[in-house]
């Protein structure tokens, strides 16, 4: 078990990077406390579900610098950064994670528009006459 490690997250458009460490369970993004940052109860559980599972979050010091997307995308990023941080950390959590599909990186992102088009997908209506 290292001293410190880190993990790199992705979703959408953010790009999340997180150092863990031991300590008592402190979390903090881009300098600021965890609960101001996110301040949905979705989002916060989002972000949490990879200590829960792996029973780490009273025993680990966390901090984030995340860049790009929203509010979504930045949790989202979170997570997966969190998630490959800990299997840096301790490698026998690796089985529990990738189970729960947190090491997976998420590829949905915004499709483009199209030209000619009213946007990814939809149409300009259709006039007979």
């Amino acid at each position: 078990m290292e001293l410190s490690s880190y993990g790199t997250g992705k979703r959408k458009t953010a790009v999340a990077r997180v150092y863990v460490k031991p300590g008592e369970g402190k979390l903090t993004v881009n300098g600021r406390a965890f609960d101001s940052y996110f301040t949905s109860d979705v989002l916060k559980a989002l972000v949490r579900q990879p200590l829960l599972m792996t029973e780490t979050g009273e025993t680990i010091d966390v901090q984030a610098q995340i860049v790009g997307g929203g509010p979504s995308g930045q949790a989202g990023a979170m997570r997966h950064g969190l998630a490959r941080a800990l299997v840096n950390m301790n490698a026998e959590l690796r089985g529990r994670l990738k189970q729960a599909g947190f090491l997976t990186r998420d590829a949905r992102k915004k499709e483009r528009k199209k030209y000619g088009q009213k946007g990814a997908r939809a149409r300009f209506q259709f006039s007979k006459r």
